[in-house]
């Protein structure tokens, strides 16, 4: 019993249709692990009662013969996901007390699906950082651990990577904005998806830069990612941006036969001070490609240097945008106000309060610029360089690649607080690898690939075709194969 929940969703899936374990069985065999774990503060709402029902019905369904993909398998949901009647904070004390009446569509295709929720997840604030210090809840703190020192699982969806990686749950949801599935997936030793912009309907997902937000599954293998993201994929004409395609069947995708693909090589992601272990596991994963068949191919992406600064003037500046709604108003956090407050001092009062501080610092990026004089120089600037960087990666495509290989981060886990201080930039440096997938709205995944010599795993990112995540997927599973990536962390918590 007290070993179920280190299953991948695809052997427990197996063995529930078999008839060898139950739901029951696999739930409380979570939520007992869960139980235990307070040190790596990755479950901040457990939803024991909701798990137990949804169990039950999963048990019901499968001994009927009616077991869809995701039936009986335990899952955790990240803070940004509106979960009907279960606290959706985001994090943020602004939203406190906030339980949505309704479903985000994501989370409800996965119960449609038969999975059990677990309970919400940490994360970043609003989704913002990349170390999961910004939590209103504290840090979250990954499994591995080096020395003694408590290491960041990654962020915004540290919380989901650290659950995953610690067999807390067999599978979760995260969001990727600029890496904040694949950076926390890279961190913890776990596969971690971001698909195509509009695969997965952002409708019910608290909103952090509208044009880059994607919602992807955690899982513990390139299979099981393949199991739940055609569960979370789906049109929704809820959402003006979701794609109207047929959802393919992922997992049968999986042959593992990649012979006479193209792997592009970019140039530009060879950064100066790259540390040799990130060298070294690039031209290892080059290498494992090559010999499963691919062909490997030099490319060059031009505008990938001017990606990041990009990045952070259209994330901020949307955030910037979206996060007006936050008012104190009709739900959340409220500030007390004094004799002659009007609504003025009531709405500064109260984001003064409700947004912690990189929050504070994001919206204020973005509302300069987009304000009048320099909406050109910043804003449109940067929309333009967008395009020039989604050009680039179209080019290649077009030229007969079928992936591209990179590093998924430019170092492994760092400890907590070691960026608190510490210039901003160092802290977004660790998206350099992966923001430009979002900029172009391309599925990208990471794969756990080696160990570093601190023995902290390090993550390979495999970027792919738009809506090509099956053929993505595959060549993820061959590299999988041959990495060969088994390591767990020792327990501690």
């Amino acid at each position: 019993m007290s070993e179920l929940n280190k299953m991948t969703l695809a052997d427990a899936r197996n063995n529930l249709r078999a008839g060898e374990i139950t739901s029951v069985e696999l739930t409380e065999a979570c939520l007992a692990e869960i139980d235990g774990s307070d040190a790596l503060n990755a479950f901040v709402h457990n939803t024991p009662e909701i798990a137990m029902q949804q169990a039950q019905a999963a048990d019901a369904r499968i001994a009927e013969g009616d077991a869809p993909s995701m039936c009986g398998l335990p899952i955790g949901i990240k803070d940004l996901f509106c979960t009907k009647g279960v606290p959706s904070q985001a994090a943020s004390r602004i939203l406190d007390g906030f339980r949505p009446e309704y479903e985000s569509t994501v989370s409800q295709n996965l119960f449609d699906a038969g999975a059990v929720m677990l309970g919400k997840l940490n994360m970043d604030e609003f989704a913002m950082g990349s170390s999961n210090e910004t939590s209103v809840y504290g840090n979250a703190v990954n499994p591995w651990k080096v020395d003694d020192r408590a290491l960041t699982p990654g962020g915004s969806s540290g919380g989901s990577a650290a659950a995953v990686a610690a067999d807390l749950c067999l599978a979760a949801t995260g969001t990727d904005t600029g890496g904040s599935i694949r950076q926390p997936a890279a961190f913890t030793g776990i596969t971690g998806i971001k698909p195509t912009y509009g695969r997965c309907s952002r409708w019910g997902i608290i909103a952090f830069a509208s044009s880059l937000d994607q919602a992807g599954p955690m899982t513990k293998s390139v299979r099981d990612a393949a199991i739940m993201l055609e569960a979370m994929c789906g049109h929704d004409p809820k959402d003006s941006t979701s794609a109207d395609l047929a959802v393919p069947n992922f997992e049968a995708m999986l042959s593992g036969d990649i012979r006479g693909k193209v792997i592009g090589i970019p140039k530009e992601y060879r950064m100066d001070g790259m540390p040799e272990e990130i060298e070294q596991l690039w031209a290892d994963g080059t290498a494992m490609l090559k010999d499963a068949g691919a062909e490997i191919r030099d490319i060059t992406l031009p505008h990938t240097k001017y990606a990041l600064p990009a990045y952070y003037v259209i994330a901020p500046a949307e955030a910037s945008s979206n996060l007006a709604r936050y008012d104190g108003v009709r739900y959340g956090h409220r500030a007390t106000l004094e004799a002659g407050d009007g609504i003025t001092e009531m709405y500064e009062k109260t984001r003064a309060e409700g947004f912690g501080h990189e929050v504070q610092n994001r919206v204020m990026i973005g509302t300069y610029v987009l304000s009048a004089g320099f909406y050109d120089a910043y804003y449109n600037r940067a929309r333009r360089v967008r395009a020039l960087i989604k050009k680039d990666f179209d080019d290649v495509f077009a030229a007969g690649v079928d992936a591209i290989l990179t590093p998924a981060t430019p170092s492994s886990a760092f400890g907590l607080g070691e960026m608190a201080d510490a210039d901003p930039v160092q802290m977004y440096l660790n998206d350099v690898f992966t923001v430009t997938v979002n900029l172009a709205g391309l599925p990208g995944i990471s794969v756990p690939a080696g160990l570093d010599s601190k023995g902290l795993p390090l993550g390979l990112q495999l970027i792919g075709k738009p809506w090509e995540e099956g053929d993505m997927l595959n060549i993820a599973y061959a590299l999988e194969g041959a990495a060969g990536f088994v390591a767990k962390p020792a327990k501690w918590w």
